[in-house]
């Protein structure tokens, strides 16, 4: 599934004794997180890709897992919940914010029009001229919109974390749904615009040629997919994603990536079972670097 509730469910299961260590393997393999909805959306047949690759790595790895260590390898004994605890009352205290009330209000008003201007994007066509629109308005209107986003996002919650930073909001049940989505997706944006800004400065600044940079890489660019997947938070992974759907990194890298990226659900298990959080991340990392440079070699 794209996103990391799905993670997080399989996580705090295998806390309670539901699920095994190899569901927890699995669930971080096959997860790209956040990652997931930007390739779904830009490239949909690259995304269903990783999502496919995902689910049958994931299933590979964690039956393997569970032959070699059993369902109950590392699980701890008692389940602390201290953490998701003090999440959901940081939630619940930001939920009468008034940016969070007005972001989420935001998208309920922009949602349908977002999406039809995604859709004729999708299918290459000038929204100026299909509105009848003075030439350069549509790239305007999505730059003053995306200020928005980006002032939400930098106004709902104070940023002095490393979590902070690269990690979705916290959410209660209790929070409207545009409320949750707002949250999300002024979240993945502002990585995608700092990445793509980053990306864009450097390349006009320094006047670089992508195939003369990244071509002396090589066999190098898979494992830098691998390495940056290690780091917990969606943040990160989201920025390899817009690197690749910009043409500066391979898809042996975006593979590699995909599958050893945990996304944000590397928060909860470190802090619900951190042994077995550590052991999955590194376990993830044998399956991306397989699947990584064999896509390598055998299409790059």
């Amino acid at each position: 599934l794209p996103g990391c509730g799905g993670a997080i469910v399989v996580i705090t299961q295998y806390v309670r004794g539901n699920l095994s260590f190899g569901a927890v393997v699995a669930v971080l393999t096959a997860t790209m997180g956040d990652a997931a909805f930007l390739l779904l959306a830009t490239r949909p047949m690259d995304g269903f890709m990783m999502v496919g690759l995902g689910f049958v790595v994931g299933l590979i790895s964690g039956v393997v897992v569970d032959r070699i260590h059993g369902g109950d390898f590392l699980r701890p004994k008692v389940a602390r919940s201290k953490h998701l605890d003090s999440s959901n009352e940081s939630e619940a205290a930001l939920s009468e914010h008034g940016f969070i009330n007005a972001q989420g209000r935001f998208w309920q008003w922009l949602v349908l029009p977002a999406m039809v201007m995604a859709l004729l994007g999708s299918f290459q066509l000038d929204t100026d001229s299909v509105f009848r629109l003075p030439a350069g308005t549509s790239e305007m209107l999505g730059a003053a919109l995306a200020v928005i986003t980006v002032t939400f996002w930098s106004l709902q919650r104070e940023v002095n974390t490393y979590e902070s930073v690269v990690g979705e909001d916290p959410k209660c049940r209790q929070s409207h749904l545009f409320q949750r989505v707002a949250q999300d997706t002024n979240f993945v944006t502002v990585w995608v615009i700092a990445a793509f800004l980053a990306f864009e400065l450097t390349i006009l600044g320094l006047d670089i040629e992508l195939s003369n940079v990244f071509g002396g890489w090589g066999a190098l660019m898979p494992f830098m997919g691998v390495a940056v997947g290690l780091l917990p938070g969606c943040g990160p992974q989201i920025l390899v994603t817009s690197l690749y759907i910009s043409g500066a990194v391979p898809m042996s890298a975006q593979v590699g990536n995909a599958i050893s990226n945990d996304g944000d659900a590397l928060f909860p298990a470190i802090a619900l079972a951190p042994k077995a959080a550590m052991m999955a991340t590194l376990y993830s990392t044998v399956p991306a670097l397989i699947a990584a440079y064999s896509y390598f070699f055998l299409f790059e």
